[in-house]
């Protein structure tokens, strides 16, 4: 029962170091990605346009009330589906699971990104896009140039944090059979009958990378402190 052999680990490091590789370029686009969506959306939230507002609001609910592991499982499965019906295609359109992630995870991020830079944007004073109209901005500019930079700044550790939970929850990405950094150890323990020696060490990975991560945003966190 105690017959560890943690030899797998070097044995198989080509293998599960592309998988990190993937896990964490899937957290990055769907981070950039995501807050760049969110970004979006949280302006149509804040919009005078009351249509516009109201289906922001509506995708960032309903994104927000439904699991992740269900979202990635109908993009996967569902949505191919719905592209032969709409396109009247004698095949599901093939879409793959390296798309179906990035997709996926930009689309859910984004609603999560959304409610933290509407936080920001409002954490901003209103007259500071006064005074963006006293230099001669538009509302657009307004917002480009002087209110984002400084939601931007004031939300950076929530913006973060979200990400180091985002790099977790790429693991689900697995259940796709896509070689991230817990499909690849699956597939070693598989194979090498060795599940507790390499589910024991994904875990250590991911312990001290998300604590590392997490005292650089604390770091981030007092200085931004500072600067406000």
């Amino acid at each position: 029962m105690f017959d560890f052999d943690f030899a797998v680990i070097a044995d198989s490091w080509p293998l599960l170091l592309l998988g990190l590789q993937y896990t964490i370029q899937l957290t990055v686009v769907a981070t950039i990605g995501g807050v760049l969506f969110g970004t979006l959306l949280a302006l149509a939230r804040l919009s005078s346009n009351r249509t516009l507002s109201m289906l922001a609001g509506g995708y960032v609910n309903v994104m927000r009330s439904i699991p992740l592991l269900l979202v990635i499982f109908w993009f996967y499965f569902l949505f191919p589906l719905g592209m032969q019906w709409i396109t009247g295609s004698e095949w599901p359109v093939a879409i793959g699971a390296d798309r179906s992630a990035y997709i996926t995870f930009i689309l859910f991020e984004a609603a999560y990104f959304c409610e933290i830079m509407r936080a920001g944007i409002q954490s901003v004073p209103r007259g500071q896009v006064n005074a963006g109209y006293a230099l001669g901005l538009n509302y657009g500019q307004s917002m480009r140039l002087i209110v984002l930079p400084q939601a931007w700044r004031n939300v950076l550790p929530l913006l973060l944090t979200q990400t180091i939970i985002l790099f977790q929850d790429v693991s689900l990405v697995s259940l796709l059979n896509v070689t991230d950094f817990v499909g690849a150890a699956v597939k070693i323990a598989q194979r090498d009958s060795r599940v507790v020696e390499m589910y024991l060490f994904i875990a250590v990975v991911y312990f001290f990378m998300s604590l590392g991560l997490s005292m650089i945003v604390k770091q981030i966190q007092k200085r931004t402190a500072i600067i406000r």
